[in-house]
């Protein structure tokens, strides 16, 4: 059983949930951006939720199925079409031997993800399928997809099952769907709110820049990848005057090299903030002026260039309300499955 890529789109990734524990050694989590809407679509064609799957950027791929399955599309606005006939978003549907799954342009958002039952078989890289291109890690050889790869499909996170046992459980998870009041996809309409914890170097600017932090509309700049989103259109932050310390560089944003934590928000010269994404590096010399919370950082990959985000100052307590609201809400779309 295996998929083969006809057009690769313009940037298609096998993705899973990350390679946890080796950040202290220099290696990213990786992952897929928008770990929620991978998540649903495992649930979606009945795959564990861990599941290596496709991430498209802007543009999706072409693929050719040599076998029966069964597929399930979430995140960005990119609307299907198999064989030509459009297919539904957040839903799952059968692929037959030979048919061709394709999609048109995009509408919203800007990360779309592709399931397909038994999930992407391709060898495990420090416990991960996951794609780490910059390290030539994980994924399909290292890298993006490429027109002529044939991607394997395997029985991830699932048991061996009898033929008849097969045939039910298939007819249970046709058509499954999520309601659209439970999808989570960027508005483009609308400025993204995204909740920051401020950081340990927060003292390292004034208070009137700290505020105009927060006050600001940025934008998404063109620089935005698996490695980080960079932010522009806002004022320039202002630091509170010091004596570099020793190991540190003359900018006033330099540090002593520190850890970065994912999601840190970095600003090099006080001019435009990078949020740290899936692929970052792990430590460096630019301080952190705070980090964006767990519950958001799905946001951010699928916003576009350009957009409009508004950072908005939380606690700690905040921080981990809203990571227990999106857990309640994967929790209320697997009990739809069961």
């Amino acid at each position: 059983m295996s998929v083969k890529i006809l057009q690769p789109g313009l940037a298609t990734t096998v993705q899973d949930l990350g390679r946890p524990g080796y950040y202290h050694l220099g290696i990213p989590l990786s992952g897929a951006m928008d770990r929620f809407a991978l998540r649903v679509a495992n649930l979606l064609v009945g795959n564990h939720e861990t599941a290596a799957g496709l991430e498209a950027v802007f543009m999706g791929p072409t693929l050719e199925f040599t076998s029966d399955a069964i597929v399930a599309i979430t995140g960005a606005t990119m609307p299907a079409k198999l064989d030509g006939v459009a297919k539904p978003g957040w839903t799952s549907f059968a692929v037959k031997a030979g048919q061709k799954l394709s999609f048109d342009y995009l509408r919203a958002g800007a990360r779309l993800y592709i399931a397909v039952s038994g999930g992407i078989n391709t060898p495990l890289a420090l416990g991960s399928r996951s794609t780490y291109a910059i390290g030539a890690l994980g994924g399909f050889q290292g890298r993006a997809l490429q027109a002529g790869d044939v991607l394997l499909l395997g029985q991830q996170g699932k048991q061996d099952k009898q033929d008849k046992q097969d045939k039910q459980d298939k007819g249970k998870i046709l058509g499954r769907s999520v309601p659209e009041n439970m999808r989570r996809i960027a508005s483009a309409s609308a400025a993204t709110s995204l909740r920051v914890l401020p950081g340990l170097y927060w003292h390292r600017i004034t208070k009137e820049s700290g505020e105009h932090f927060f006050e600001d509309t940025w934008k998404v700049a063109p620089e935005a990848d698996r490695m980080g989103y960079r932010f522009k259109g806002g004022r320039p932050l202002t630091f509170v005057d010091r004596k570099p310390p020793f190991g540190a560089g003359s900018d006033p944003s330099n540090i002593t090299d520190a850890c970065y934590p994912y999601g840190s928000l970095q600003v090099p010269g006080g001019s435009e903030p990078i949020v740290l994404h899936r692929d970052a590096v792990s430590g460096g010399g630019y301080f952190m002026l705070g980090t964006v919370i767990s519950a958001d950082m799905d946001l951010i990959g699928q916003l576009q260039p350009n957009v409009a985000v508004k950072f908005v100052k939380v606690d700690m307590e905040e921080a981990l309300h809203a990571r227990a609201k999106r857990k309640a809400l994967l929790e209320k779309i697997r009990a739809l499955f069961v």
